[in-house]
């Protein structure tokens, strides 16, 4: 009999890491990666520059952090920013620009909810997150935040940005294990955005006719069908 799957808290802290470190690349055209050592740590803390968090609950319960210096704030948002076209003339220089924390919380928000799409696919729980929030943090301060966990586990790691700009993540969850019973399958990933332009693409090549009552009526048969397709494709 073959020993059953167990997948730790530090399995679902990778997880995370590889979310953050996916969704960063992606978004800015860049390389983010993480250290393969993790730091076990007593308790989270917002740091100096840019701190942001969010509390998540459901399955388990957590708090994630991350702690940008403000160097690697800047260039995180400027490549973003970039890659989303831009103009790097009109772009913040300094991190407690609003703008800045704006763009911090919308990707914190992105890669947590990959992170829980990751979580609730692969270890077949609910979780639900808050609203990130974010705060522009004087050198003198630190703060520490209470998740209210029963049984914590903290720990912290460290990511370099392209331009080796150091953050860190400090991660926060309730001990616990989930333990594989039975095979499953995964539900199967797909990106809306690529299915609506395939669909938009199979509309374009369709061939007008002679009759414009023919034309109008083809036209409206073929929208139908390829919206009626969309949804096939999306289970609704």
């Amino acid at each position: 009999m073959t020993s059953p799957q167990i997948v730790t808290s530090d399995d679902i802290l990778l997880k995370l890491c590889h979310s953050v470190s996916h969704v960063l690349s992606s978004t800015t055209a860049s390389q983010i990666s993480h250290a393969g050592m993790v730091q076990s740590i007593t308790r989270t803390r917002l740091k100096p520059d840019v701190g942001c968090f969010s509390i998540f609950d459901g399955g388990f319960s957590g708090l994630v952090v991350i702690n940008f210096s403000a160097a690697a704030a800047i260039e995180i948002y400027r490549k973003y920013m970039i890659n989303m076209g831009m103009p790097e003339s009109e772009l913040a220089f300094s991190h407690t620009s609003d703008e800045v924390s704006n763009v911090m919380g919308e990707l914190m928000n992105q890669m947590l909810g990959n992170f829980i799409n990751q979580v609730n696919k692969e270890l077949q729980t609910s979780i639900g997150q808050s609203q990130p929030k974010m705060l522009t943090i004087n050198k003198e301060l630190t703060i520490s935040i209470d998740a209210n966990l029963d049984e914590p586990l903290a720990r912290r790691v460290s990511f370099k940005t392209e331009n080796n700009h150091i953050f860190y993540l400090e991660f926060a969850m309730d001990k616990t294990e989930f333990i594989k019973l039975a095979e499953f399958e995964h539900d199967e990933e797909f990106d809306l955005d690529s299915l609506i332009d395939e669909h938009g693409s199979h509309n374009e090549k369709v061939s007008p006719v002679a009759t414009s009552s023919n034309s109008a009526a083809s036209t409206s048969t073929t929208i139908k069908t390829s919206a009626d397709d969309l949804l096939d494709e999306l289970g609704i």
